[in-house]
């Protein structure tokens, strides 16, 4: 089986050839690279990159700016190979990562999305574990390897999601079949998920560490949850997951999004920054995201 990776790059060139270097440290030399530069305006990673001599890296570079959903969605069109890795341009693969993924689906050949064990890495390198990523990894992620199929995929990942996109593993097809929601792009990723859930997908999961997931201090979502963005778009996305639960008569997972107890928890955490830091949109709707039904 060779891996198709792709990386849809826009940001720091040290970081994204950082991460290509993880590529090609792969003790299993069974995979395949492109690089899709979204117009960075650093023309130099462009040079470098054309002048690449492994076959198995590709460099293309889009003839305008498609913005980082559209970016992905070209990733996918150009995927050839059963399976594909879509690579954050600042994350780390650890020498291992085909391995546990070639392994998980020698193991499980029929399902849609496959997690590795995943790390948290700051902006300089150091692992970390913060709050969140304590409660994604302690509290809601399995323990030992399981497959999630259906409603049950559909309610682990509604109760809290605790996948970590950039390391994830899918068959070609099923991001062919299943698309990104338009309208959603702070959680387009969940919604993704939780649609290969209810069209009966299903998620494998290793706790065999694996992938290294970068979390910046400035990050684009932190900015999101002062505005007022991120939980408006998680309520207005729960609410449409659970009339999609009712259809389907899943209460199990109905459920969880009406009450969404992790959620209401997070804004809890997030209030005092908010408060410290935010604007009025964004105390607002972390207040609706505490209180509302």
């Amino acid at each position: 089986m060779t891996l198709q990776i792709f990386i849809p790059y826009w940001g720091e060139p040290s970081l994204l050839f950082d991460a290509i270097d993880s590529v090609r440290a792969q003790r299993n030399p069974e995979w395949e690279l492109t690089v899709i530069d979204d117009c960075y305006p650093d023309v130099s990673v462009g040079e470098r990159l054309r002048a690449e001599t492994d076959p198995r890296i590709t460099y293309i570079r889009n003839e305008t700016n498609l913005g980082i959903t559209e970016n992905y969605r070209e990733a996918i069109r150009r995927a050839t190979g059963r399976h594909v890795a879509i690579l954050g341009c600042d994350d780390l693969l650890h020498p291992n990562y085909v391995d546990v993924i070639t392994g998980i689906i020698e193991r499980h050949p029929d399902v849609d999305v496959v997690q590795p064990g995943v790390q948290v890495i700051d902006e300089n390198g150091t692992v970390v574990l913060p709050l969140a990523d304590r409660i994604k990894q302690r509290m809601l992620s399995p323990r030992d390897e399981t497959v999630l199929t259906g409603q049950d995929m559909a309610t682990s990942l509604l109760r809290g999601n605790w996948l970590y996109w950039p390391s994830l593993t899918f068959r070609t097809d099923t991001l062919r079949r299943v698309d990104f929601r338009d309208g959603l792009p702070i959680i387009q990723d969940l919604a993704l998920l939780v649609d290969v859930a209810f069209q009966g997908g299903s998620l494998a999961y290793s706790p065999t560490l694996a992938f290294s997931y970068r979390r910046h201090s400035g990050s684009a979502s932190q900015k999101t949850l002062l505005d007022g963005r991120r939980f408006s778009d998680e309520r207005t996305y729960y609410a449409a997951a659970r009339r999609q639960a009712a259809e389907k008569g899943w209460t199990r997972t109905a459920r969880v999004t009406r009450m969404r107890i992790l959620a209401r928890l997070h804004a809890i955490t997030e209030l005092p920054g908010v408060i410290r830091h935010g604007n009025a949109a964004g105390l607002k709707s972390t207040l609706a995201h505490i209180f509302a039904l």
